[in-house]
């Protein structure tokens, strides 16, 4: 079996001496996983970043066996933000996210497309805020849409709305940008709020059923935040 696709690198891990095993995020394909041999030298391993572009042809002579590629680079992405330790682990954390989230060989036009306009809202001034409805987004195409909209019950305190969600006498409170859809806000404090609320749903209902921890990329982006 070959083909040929375009795809972001999201994971590598080291095989033998001279080769690694990977895993992209493809157009066509969705989530795969292949041997790149001579991944080591210097040619290659410059551009091998996590994060970056790619045109890959796949190889395969067994569905059931892992296939091997050869990528030419497409787009250089991630070392633009090698300066930007905050923006640096933020990509990180998001590709191990896509990794961890999708299923291997399932196509999924929607979250390729995702990852494109990922790094058009790293540009933004108020990109932080923008990534929560990013990864809102991708749990909702993954098939865990939070529908806060149609959870939520509102109530006035001090004269400011405040929306909250309770379970067995628990209020919980919501940001109220998230609920309202505004990506222009930048009370840092509801943004983390916002990223909070985010990072406990990954834990409750996804990660910890499934027996994973909390990606040590996402924890460290998020501390980044606190500095």
């Amino acid at each position: 079996m070959i083909w040929s696709d375009y795809g972001y690198l999201l994971e590598k891990n080291k095989f033998g001496e001279n080769s690694i095993i990977t895993q992209f995020f493809t157009e066509n394909h969705g989530k795969i996983s292949g041997i790149i041999y001579g991944a080591t030298s210097k040619k290659i391993r410059n551009y091998l970043q996590i994060g970056n572009k790619f045109y890959i042809t796949y190889n395969s002579k067994n569905e059931n066996k892992l296939g091997y590629l050869k990528i030419e680079i497409e787009k250089i992405l991630t070392p633009a933000f090698f300066e930007d330790r905050k923006k640096l682990l933020c990509i990180l954390s998001s590709m191990n996210l896509i990794k961890l989230l999708t299923v291997e060989n399932q196509s999924n036009i929607k979250i390729y497309n995702l990852i494109d306009n990922f790094y058009c809202l790293l540009e933004s001034s108020n990109w932080i805020n923008k990534l929560i409805f990013w990864e809102l987004e991708l749990l909702k195409l993954i098939g865990y849409d939070l529908e806060l909209k149609n959870i939520v019950s509102e109530e006035v305190v001090d004269g400011k709305k405040l929306y909250f969600v309770s379970n067995n006498n628990d209020k919980k409170y919501v940001p109220n940008f998230i609920v309202e859809n505004n990506n222009e806000i930048d009370d840092f404090k509801q943004i983390s709020n916002g990223l909070k609320l985010i990072t406990d749903y990954l834990d409750k209902s996804i990660l910890r059923p499934n027996n994973i921890s909390h990606p040590r990329s996402r924890i460290d982006f998020l501390n980044t935040l606190k500095e």
